[in-house]
């Protein structure tokens, strides 16, 4: 008899883990509070910049590698069975270094990120110029290229896994929203508006929501990591497709465009709950920044502006692992990284849960 798993949280991580579940044999059914993919997941801009993220193989940064290196065949995989098309490029990517200090931290990031695998070197102007043409000169001290990094369009995954959910039988149960998980004997109860639902395992996986749902055992409450959003702004353009080729950043500012030539330009972090609305003061400090990176977009004016939730836990360390003593496992609190974290995420919970 197939194992029963509740995966509750439908984004990109939830999904993953679903998908590789069935793949496995499980009888699995994803629950969300809203659509499918329809908060961070779909918000996020999809870099899969370790280069511009990690600099110690600590925690979960030696997972972040992992995953890195499980996208190209994760992506190659989904995209045959489910037949979708995915925006997927390892294009690398350029960072920028404005003065001398700068330019010291970078090489000095550089160096501690080379011995844990992640390889750059350094660009004259004049490379980075061929790389990114518009980009001002007078501006840069020293760029170095991060021939690792990549790209993905969040939402072309999120469709995919939609379908290949589907098509490997998940019951997909969408605008539910869980309130309650209680271990006992061996399984999960798992309460929501449409009733009960009893199974054999269950996966927390509901981004920054998660810390919402009451987790509990024959002893009473088991306390879970408090999560919490992480509001981020992004801005995009309508640009020629093939126009920016690398990923661009300095600092906390960073550009990159999908293939159909939507240029992408983010970021900021604020802490103000769930308030979904859009500062203007914000979106033009993007703007400006994006507009020093390259000088063209000055002149152009937003086609986009959004916001998002990064789902985070105090300490920024995602919770990956089975809850102790009980048939729950969670996988909340990636913060920046859960577009880049889900391949190694669904591998595995997946693989605890099925050998458990």
């Amino acid at each position: 008899m197939a194992i029963r798993v509740v995966v509750v949280g439908a984004g990109i991580i939830g999904g993953s883990i679903a998908w590789r579940l069935a793949q496995r044999g499980a009888e699995v059914t994803l629950v969300d509070a809203g659509a499918m993919g329809g908060e961070a997941s779909s918000a996020g801009a999809g870099m899969l910049a370790t280069g511009g993220e990690i600099v110690s193989p600590h925690g979960w940064r030696q997972m972040a590698l992992e995953s890195r290196d499980l996208y190209p065949a994760f992506v190659q995989e989904l995209a045959g069975e489910s037949g979708c098309g995915i925006d997927f490029r390892a294009n690398g990517a350029v960072e920028l270094a404005a003065s001398e200090q700068e330019w010291a931290h970078l090489e000095e990031r550089a160096a501690a990120q080379g011995g844990i695998g992640i390889h750059s070197h350094a660009l004259t102007i004049q490379e980075a110029l061929d790389l990114i043409p518009g980009l001002e000169a007078g501006s840069m001290f020293g760029a170095r290229f991060f021939p690792g990094d990549a790209i993905v369009d969040p939402r072309d995954i999120m469709g995919a896994l939609r379908s290949v959910c589907r098509a490997r039988r998940v019951r997909l149960v969408e605008h539910c929203a869980v309130r309650k998980l209680r271990a006992a004997n061996g399984t999960v109860q798992v309460y929501t508006p449409m009733g009960l639902l009893k199974a054999d395992a269950a996966v927390l996986s509901s981004g920054a929501w998660s810390g919402a749902v009451e987790v509990s055992g024959a002893q009473g409450a088991i306390p879970t990591p408090v999560s919490f959003p992480v509001r981020g702004h992004l801005i995009a353009y309508l640009s020629t497709p093939g126009r920016l080729n690398p990923i661009l950043r300095h600092q906390n500012t960073y550009l990159l465009q999908r293939t159909s030539g939507r240029l992408i330009a983010g970021t900021s972090e604020e802490r103000v709950g769930f308030d979904r609305s859009l500062d203007p003061d914000i979106v033009a400090d993007i703007h400006s920044r994006a507009s020093r990176l390259l000088p063209e977009l000055a002149g152009i004016a937003a086609e986009q502006s959004w916001t998002g939730f990064r789902p985070a836990v105090e300490d920024l360390e995602p919770r990956i692992g089975r809850l102790e003593s009980t048939r729950i496992w969670l996988a909340y609190g990636h913060y920046r990284n859960g577009i880049l974290l889900a391949p190694a995420t669904a591998e595995r919970i997946s693989g605890q849960i099925l050998s458990s």
